[in-house]
């Protein structure tokens, strides 16, 4: 693992900002945290690079210990805060070529090309840039520097349609370069685009791990069948599962190949029917908004 938390947790008195994290990010991996406010991301985040001490648990990024060897873990990592900070009476190449000369591995090359991607005018002062300005700025330099892991913390907020798609390009680019990266954010459709896996994080719990591969294999069956449904078929059982079934409608989700699934829909006295993925908002939702108090789903909160 080029990531990995054990049993991470930091208090701050009574609060639980986070609690008993368990984690494992592969190399070569696009890792989605997802959360509402105050869900815990940004604490993980800060006690990954070492700027928060935690309260119990443990942390490593590329065999260094994020807390005892907090510098270490900063020269292999690339990190875009959720609020970037930059020298305001500076123009754009001037911020571009300060982080260039800080860090040896930041590409000034590569930080003026992702700028142009960008559709940004480095010419301009960063007092006058707009806020979306400013973090193009911030996104150039962070995924021009060569290290093996990138942390972005909400990185397309305030950008336009066209740059948040340049940004999601910009990250499968890092992957296909073999760099590990970790994205946090609020948008489910950037997370199931962009990422391998992705975990859920409620209250400062990490409550879901989710591989994107898999939820592609799920699907949601709506019909409207002219008698009761029967026995699911022996072979289907373990892969199809009735949610809801009344007044002739029934709804079923199903895992893996559709192909058998199909072929048993077809004998059935079917007036309607409606095959749909599944989809990341559905299992977010039973995590956060269909959760009990300690987020289980509310199926399960039995």
């Amino acid at each position: 693992m080029l990531v990995s938390t054990d049993h991470l947790s930091k208090s701050y008195g009574r609060f639980q900002a986070l609690t008993d994290c368990s984690l494992g990010v592969t190399p070569g991996e696009v890792f989605g945290l997802l959360g509402p406010n105050g869900a815990g991301k940004s604490t993980l985040l800060r006690l990954l690079l070492g700027f928060t001490q935690p309260t119990a648990g443990s942390a490593q990024i590329a065999g260094h210990d994020c807390h005892t060897a907090s510098q270490a873990v900063r020269r292999n990592t690339s990190y875009l805060p959720g609020e970037a900070r930059l020298f305001r009476r500076m123009r754009g190449a001037q911020v571009l070529d300060f982080f260039a000369d800080l860090r040896p591995e930041c590409s000034r090359a590569r930080a003026t090309s992702i700028a142009k991607r960008l559709d940004l005018d480095c010419r301009r002062q960063v007092a006058r840039m707009s806020t979306g300005m400013r973090q193009k700025l911030a996104l150039a330099m962070v995924l021009a520097i060569d290290c093996p892991l990138i942390i972005l913390d909400e990185p397309t907020a305030n950008l336009d349609p066209t740059a948040r798609a340049e940004v999601l390009d910009l990250v499968q680019e890092a992957r296909q370069a073999g760099r590990t990266v970790i994205f946090s954010s609020h948008v489910l459709s950037e997370i199931e685009a962009t990422c391998d896996r992705v975990v859920i994080l409620r209250a400062g719990r990490l409550v879901h791990e989710q591989s994107i591969a898999h939820l592609r294999q799920r699907h949601r069956i709506s019909a409207r069948l002219a008698q009761p449904l029967g026995a699911i078929p022996a072979e289907l059982a373990e892969s199809v599962t009735v949610l809801r079934q009344a007044d002739g409608q029934i709804v079923l989700e199903a895992a893996g190949s559709l192909t058998g699934l199909l072929g048993w829909l077809a004998g059935l006295p079917l007036s309607e029917l409606r095959i749909e993925p599944v989809g990341l908002a559905v299992v977010y939702d039973r995590y956060h908004r269909n959760a009990d108090a300690n987020g289980r789903p509310a199926a399960d909160a039995n």
